[in-house]
C-alpha cells in the first residue's frame, strides 16, 4: 500500500490539501516534525474540509521515527534534485512517497540515500510546483502505474 510522507511541512493549507487527497485515495499520511504549524491549526482543518475523519495521519517526532515506521519500505523522494522523471520511474506497491518542506525541499541526506524523482518544469524560471499539487501528481501517477485508479 502506498504511503505519503511530508518532511517538515510549513504551510497549513498545503498539508490540509494533501490530507484531503490522502483521504480520497485511502492513503496513510505521515508528517515529520518540526511542523510549521500546530496540528489543530484552523487553516489546516479548513483545507482538509470535513474529511479529517477519513484520513489516517501519523505525526513523527523525527526522520528516524519515520524510518522505523516504514521498516524495509522503499522511500521515493520527490525533489528538484531527482535524477528520473516521475512518469518514467517504476513505482511499486508499498512505496513511501516523500515530499519536503515548501522552502527547502527534502534534506540532502534523505535524497542521496534513496531513489529521487522530479516533476518536469517547462518554463526555466519555474523551480517547482505547489507542494499539494506535487503530492497529488506523484500519488496519482504511482496509483495509475499500480492499476489503482
Amino acid at each position: 500500500m502506498l504511503q505519503v510522507a511530508l518532511i517538515y511541512p510549513e504551510i497549513p493549507p498545503n498539508t490540509g490539501n494533501i490530507a484531503r487527497t490522502c483521504a480520497a485515495t485511502n492513503t496513510h499520511l505521515h508528517l515529520v516534525e518540526p511542523l510549521g504549524f500546530e496540528i489543530n491549526d484552523r487553516q489546516l482543518k479548513r483545507a482538509g474540509i470535513d474529511y479529517w475523519e477519513y484520513v489516517n495521519v501519523t505525526v513523527h517526532p523525527n526522520i528516524e521515527s519515520l524510518r522505523q515506521a516504514s521498516q524495509d519500505a522503499r522511500w521515493i523522494c520527490f525533489s528538484t534534485r531527482g535524477a528520473t522523471n516521475f512518469r518514467e520511474f517504476q513505482f511499486q506497491d508499498g512505496d513511501w512517497l516523500l515530499f519536503g518542506s515548501e522552502s527547502k525541499g527534502l534534506p540532502e541526506e534523505v535524497v542521496i540515500n534513496n531513489p529521487a524523482v522530479y516533476i518536469p518544469m517547462e518554463h526555466p524560471k519555474v523551480r517547482s510546483l505547489n507542494l499539494s499539487v506535487s503530492a497529488a501528481l506523484g500519488l496519482f501517477e504511482a496509483r495509475r502505474q499500480l492499476g489503482l485508479n
